[in-house]
This record gives structure tokens, C-alpha cells and sequence, in this order.
């Protein structure tokens, strides 16, 4: 499992035209389900998407988490994102999970979330083709890996 964190002021996802989900100041995550993860592996990555220090302290320092700010999250299915782009002019998606099982493991990273997270957790549409529109704050993004 992977993840592209984005510190953003907003963050939005739209699926034909309709909002289903938004956030104002928080983390957008963008989320890749390879062959292999498990429940250690969503708690792991839950852990790390409400820990990670990202969100400045009062000395401007990146100090604080969504656990300390009380952000939102907006977590948005992207298979793309775990694809093997290492040979050729194609990517291959050899490397993401099949689409059931990584929709179960998506739904069950977002219930992870929503257990530890109370201030919001939002999210897209799986396997929609969705539009994701935010304002990144910095800019700010990382890769994370559990």
C-alpha cells in the first residue's frame, strides 16, 4: 500500500458533476492497494496518514499531525499510483491489487480512519472516473509507505 499525502487548504473529489466528497485545511491521500497488504498493513498506513507531522507548529517547524490539528482527510482510490512504471512507455498494473480485493481494502483503511478520526474523514467514489481538485499548502506531498 501506498499513499501521495497532500497538505491542502481544500480538497475536493466529484464524480458526474455531484461533490462527494470535501475537506477544508487537512491531508488529501491518494491510495495505491498492492497484492500482499493485510490488516497490519492498513494499520500501519491509518496510523501514519493521522500521525505523520505535516502541519506547522508556532515556531513554523513541521511538528504537528491531523491528530494535533484536528484536519480533515480525504481519501481517494487511485490504482494508478501503483502501477510499475520502471521499463517501457506504458505503465503496467501488474503491480496494484485485483479490484475486489482492493476495494475491500480501501473501504477497510477508511473505516480504520473514521475509528481513530473523528474531526472527518471523507472520501471519493471506488472505481469511478472522479475529479480531484485541491489547493496544496507549501506545496506539500509525500510518499508514504506503511
Amino acid at each position: 500500500m501506498l499513499s501521495l499525502i497532500q497538505r491542502v487548504t481544500q480538497a475536493s473529489v466529484s464524480v458526474d458533476d455531484e461533490v462527494v466528497g470535501q475537506i477544508g485545511q487537512g491531508l488529501l491521500a491518494l491510495v495505491g492497494v498492492e497484492p500482499g497488504d493485510d490488516e497490519a498493513t492498513l494499520a500501519r498506513m491509518a496510523d501514519r496518514l493521522l500521525g505523520y507531522r505535516v502541519f506547522a507548529d508556532d515556531a513554523g517547524k513541521m511538528n504537528r499531525s491531523l491528530r494535533d490539528t484536528g484536519g480533515g482527510l480525504l481519501l481517494v482510490s487511485q490504482f494508478t499510483l501503483a502501477a510499475d512504471t520502471r521499463s517501457g512507455m506504458r505503465p503496467s498494473f501488474t503491480s496494484a491489487a485485483p479490484p475486489v480485493e482492493a476495494e475491500r481494502l480501501f473501504n477497510r483503511l477508511v473505516d480504520i480512519c473514521r475509528e481513530k478520526h473523528a474531526a472527518g474523514v471523507e472520501i471519493g467514489r471506488f472505481g469511478a472516473h472522479m475529479v480531484v481538485s485541491l489547493v496544496n499548502d507549501g506545496p506539500v506531498t509525500f510518499l508514504l509507505r506503511p
